[in-house]
């Protein structure tokens, strides 16, 4: 059997990803590249909820062969429901790092258990700290 028929199907994956968090942001998924995000925590709370935007992070997943690669961005999600890369203020750094740090775990643990499958950090990730 070759390497390719080995992979997992696009709705395999699809389907173990969504188990794992409300972080898989499907409609921006095609097959070999998934796209999540997670808005950690509100910039100003006291705006209307449609008004509202957030400190979070997003990943973009490209399977490369028979390996995942991250690229983790942080930033401000925007009243437009955009992302943009934005310095984090220190106060909600580690609120971020929390959420990303336990999605990834999952991620990881997920992909390895039911897949075989590894995850490498792509060199143009940014750095949770």
């Amino acid at each position: 059997m070759s390497e390719a028929a080995k992979a997992p199907t696009h709705y395999r994956l699809i389907s173990a990803l969504k188990a794992i968090g409300p972080y898989l942001r499907e409609p921006l998924c095609k097959d070999g590249s998934y796209h999540f995000d997670c808005l950690s925590v509100c910039v100003d709370d006291t705006k209307s909820p449609e008004d509202r935007e957030f400190w979070g992070w997003w990943l973009d997943l490209s399977l490369v062969e028979q390996t995942f690669e991250a690229t983790y961005q942080m930033g401000r999600y925007n009243q437009v429901g955009e992302w943009v890369l934005e310095q984090t203020p220190k106060s909600a750094l580690a609120e971020i790092t929390r959420t990303q740090e336990a999605f990834h775990e999952k991620l990881v643990t997920m992909l390895k258990e039911k897949f075989s499958l590894d995850v490498t950090i792509d060199d143009d990730s940014v750095e949770f700290v």
